[in-house]
């Protein structure tokens, strides 16, 4: 309990520290909460996120808390991972490049009752991070006018959950979240020869709230070696009990004046119920193969815009639309006892499209193709190779019509550190 302790605050600090940081620069970010986490750890990603009827005994599956059931009662898993991007952004015939890295994850699971697994971590929500600008002539003038929009922030999850294995085809499971974090959004407008040169509206809120998430997996042996998985997950949706605020200001460079008015919006913000189905194929410990499908209903939530015909600020309706998420993927494994070292490696592989949940003047937002690929490769230690080293590269596509088009590789790497730090030795 003593390394357990010590290695989890430690890594969790680093999480903590590390999301510090945004880790986009999509423009995208702007709408909603900003764009939403994958949540997946180091050893799906290079399946591209499949993980609702995944049950592996040896990672951490936090996207369906039925599967911490499945974890071996004699090791402890703490699995990290960061990731790194580049993002090239296209409008009309303009182009321009964006890179960032961000540590994104922290989480550990051990078996505590003989049926009962039980996870505890640290995962991102949603990543806000974005800066440009546009000009233009005031009406037949010589005057320019600038404006510039800019935003950071972004929500995150702690969590703590247990599976439990009621019959021995049948888990369930349970997530409990403290969901945390802030944004500030701003739009600049300055024009090149007037007296009122700056007029800014600052977009800000605090959250403090919870989630719930909830997991049931069946499975079962349709013959030797052939294990068949279904994986069903539900999350609660609620009001997060947040203000956001809205302040406006306008400097005056004559006078040397400023005058700000403030706003504020109570119960802003949502979160919608989620739905999610997965199954999964497993033939022996070579070959998993799998398809997941996800809904958030973000159409039914509101969220706070000002309206600018008559100055009000306050939530709205149409702005968010249902999102849609479909993935394929499957690892293999060639040979797991062999003495030769690639025989051993798991071989990843994945695709996924997913629709927007937002949108944009008054049009769905751009939709997303993504493809990865990866590699587990075991760690060998003095006692077993049974930690393991995740790499993956994932290149995604976000685009539609007459928006913005973003491309983006990205790069993680994860580590699973997989000790037997329950087994009890003998000595004769």
């Amino acid at each position: 309990m003593k390394k357990l302790f010590i290695s989890i605050t430690f890594m969790g600090v680093m999480a903590v520290e590390g999301m510090a940081q945004s880790g986009t620069n999509s423009p995208y970010s702007q709408y909603g909460l900003g764009v939403l986490s994958e949540q997946s750890q180091g050893f799906n990603r290079g399946m591209n996120g499949l993980a609702l009827g995944l049950r592996q005994s040896n990672q951490v599956n936090f996207l369906n808390p039925a599967s911490y059931s499945s974890i071996d009662s004699l090791t402890m898993i703490i699995d990290a991972g960061l990731s790194g991007q580049v993002t090239n952004f296209k409008e009309g015939g303009t182009k321009v490049n964006a890179s960032n890295a961000d540590f994104e994850y922290i989480a550990a699971c051990f078996r505590a009752l003989p049926r009962l697994g039980v996870s505890v971590g640290i995962v991102p929500f949603t990543n806000i991070g974005y800066n440009y600008s546009t000009q233009d002539l005031v009406g037949t003038s010589s005057t320019i006018s600038t404006e510039t929009h800019s935003g950071s922030g972004g929500l995150h999850q702690a969590y703590i959950g247990a599976g439990w294995s009621v019959l021995p085809y049948l888990s369930v499971g349970a997530n409990f979240s403290y969901v945390w974090g802030s944004y500030s959004k701003t739009v600049t407008v300055s024009n090149s020869d007037s007296y009122v040169n700056t007029i800014s509206r600052m977009y800000s809120s605090h959250f403090n709230s919870y989630k719930f998430d909830f997991g049931v997996q069946l499975y079962h042996e349709v013959a030797p070696g052939e294990q068949l998985a279904l994986g069903i997950t539900y999350g609660l949706g609620h009001n997060l009990g947040n203000n956001a605020d809205l302040i406006h200001s306008s400097s005056n460079s004559e006078t040397n004046t400023t005058t700000l008015d403030t706003v504020s919006v109570a119960d802003a913000h949502s979160i919608p119920s989620t739905l999610g189905a997965g199954i999964s194929w497993k033939h022996g410990k070579s070959l998993v193969l799998g398809f997941d499908y996800s809904l958030q209903k973000w159409g039914g939530e509101k969220m706070p815009e000002l309206n600018p015909a008559d100055g009000t600020y306050a939530r709205r309706s149409g702005l968010l639309t249902d999102r849609n998420k479909y993935t394929f993927g499957g690892e293999w494994v060639p040979n797991p006892i062999s003495r030769r070292f690639y025989n051993r490696i798991h071989y990843r592989f994945g695709a996924s499209y997913a629709t927007p949940y937002f949108k944009v003047n008054g049009l769905d937002g751009p939709k997303e193709y993504s493809v990865s690929a990866g590699f587990g490769i075991p760690i060998q230690n003095a006692r077993n190779n049974r930690s393991i080293l995740n790499i993956s590269a994932q290149w995604q596509r976000t685009s539609a019509k007459e928006l913005i088009t973003e491309n983006t590789f990205r790069i993680n790497v994860g580590i699973t550190f997989n000790e037997r730090w329950f087994m009890k030795w003998k000595v004769q």
